[in-house]
């Protein structure tokens, strides 16, 4: 792979190119711009990231976090420009792969259903083991693993890429490069070793277009699959960054976990010896700042900071694997092992601690009960012409209705709809559908 064809200003449905250098904002930058002010990416303030939306204390959404991740993802990526320039690459849009990834960090998320994880577990467990085991008939092979095995990723690409009804050609309109560099999992479900895959039946064929105009790696078997976009990297990094060390402050601020199990998390991200001058500067720097919710933040900002720079390092040592698509894993697993000692406790600590705590799982059982019976309800109505689903098809969004009429298009019509919900309609519209509450009463 090389970033002459790599880094590509093309759009996703437009016969010609954009200009190379426009005067005000490049290509790239325009992709983020045309992010940041679309209804899918506001959604995200109400959909949850790990905790229940916030009461008096706030933590993390989809939408703070997603914009996070933009802000370490442009991080990452200024730093990997600066140093390919430096190793002798060349390119007019190489300084913008900050851009590029940043805007695909603020993507990454908007495929997600709402209530966390549990939405995604939701829809598959619907169709592998609910009511949805039912409809298997009529679908191929590779349909039905798309709904088993539903993906937020493979469906952020859909929400990007897709024509929904009433909308311009190529979804987005986005360029090739940054859609590419969402795609952590550059494979149709088919091929998934794990229940992992990065685009669904419905857009194989764009993706396949888009991954052959970048120059993408093939390694087409039975089916579709590429190696990854070298940027891929960046942004799984951010992502992993981020949900990883904020949760923690996130815990601290719920009282789940305290002030000094906290401090301890990300003080061992620092080597005794080794970081010597840090832990002085931290000294210092608590000597002036004497509030503990700040003091946790200085921590965690100057552990995002250290991880950036130890993503950075195993990205230029595995270089010439990652353009020959040859390179496996993610950065964040080939991290110094000072970094990943403290990061694997961080991980045991979590799924110990914070995933499993009360408020998490009650989000979650309620999340799996709604969206089961939202996916229920809807799936009726769209395959099945009863007096109640023509009623019922009154509250579906004329631009998720399906312009084929077959039942996989039919199906997908009705996970677009339900996954792209915030918490609180969904929990709004579910209470009117089964009769818990009635307008007016």
């Amino acid at each position: 792979m090389n970033w002459n064809q790599l880094l590509s200003i093309k759009r996703l449905g437009k016969p010609t190119s954009g200009k190379l250098t426009p005067d005000a904002r490049t290509q790239f930058q325009r992709d983020y711009d045309r992010l940041i002010f679309s209804s899918p990416f506001r959604r995200l303030q109400n959909k949850t990231q790990v905790f229940p939306l916030p009461g008096s204390i706030f933590v993390h959404n989809r939408l703070t976090h997603s914009l996070e991740v933009a802000s370490v993802g442009r991080s990452l990526g200024n730093i990997i420009s600066m140093e390919l320039e430096k190793k002798g690459e060349s390119h007019p849009l190489l300084s913008e792969i900050g851009s590029v990834v940043a805007a695909a960090c603020l993507a990454h998320d908007m495929g997600n259903p709402p209530f966390g994880h549990s939405g995604e577990d939701a829809i598959k467990a619907y169709f592998e083991t609910g009511n949805g085991q039912s409809l298997k008939n009529g679908l191929s092979d590779a349909q039905w693993r798309d709904l088993i095995y539903f993906d937020g990723n493979a469906n952020a690409f859909r929400v990007l890429s897709h024509q929904f009804r009433g909308r311009r050609t190529g979804g987005f309109a986005l360029t090739y490069t940054m859609l590419a560099s969402i795609v952590k999992y550059p494979w149709e479900s088919v091929l998934a070793s794990k229940p992992k895959f990065g685009f669904f039946q419905s857009e194989k064929e764009t993706f396949k277009h888009i991954a052959h105009e970048l120059g993408l790696v093939s390694n087409d078997t039975v089916g579709i699959k590429f190696s990854r976009h070298p940027l891929v990297y960046l942004v799984e990094a951010a992502d992993d960054i981020c949900y990883q060390i904020m949760d923690v402050e996130d815990a601290h601020k719920l009282k789940i976990l305290s002030y000094n199990e906290t401090k301890a998390l990300y003080l061992n991200f620092y080597h005794p010896e080794k970081d010597a001058a840090t832990h002085v500067n931290i000294q210092k720097t608590f000597q002036e700042v004497t509030d503990p919710n700040e003091q946790i933040a200085y921590l965690r900002a100057g552990v995002i900071n250290k991880l950036i720079f130890d993503c950075v390092q195993v990205f230029l040592n595995n270089y010439s694997a990652i353009m020959d698509g040859s390179f496996s894993g993610s950065l964040i697993d080939q991290i110094p092992e000072t970094s990943a000692t403290a990061m694997k406790q961080i991980v045991k600590v979590s799924v110990k601690r914070i995933y499993s705590d009360s408020s998490v799982l009650e989000i979650e059982l309620a999340g799996y009960k709604v969206i089961s019976t939202l996916t229920d309800h809807f799936i009726n109505a769209v395959l099945t012409n009863s007096k109640y689903n023509k009623k019922l098809m009154t509250l579906f969004p004329e631009q998720f209705l399906s312009e084929s009429d077959d039942k996989y298009s039919k199906i997908q019509s009705v996970v677009d709809f339900v996954s792209g919900m915030t918490d609180v309609y969904a929990l709004d519209l579910y209470r009117k559908i089964t009769g818990i509450s009635i307008p007016g009463i």
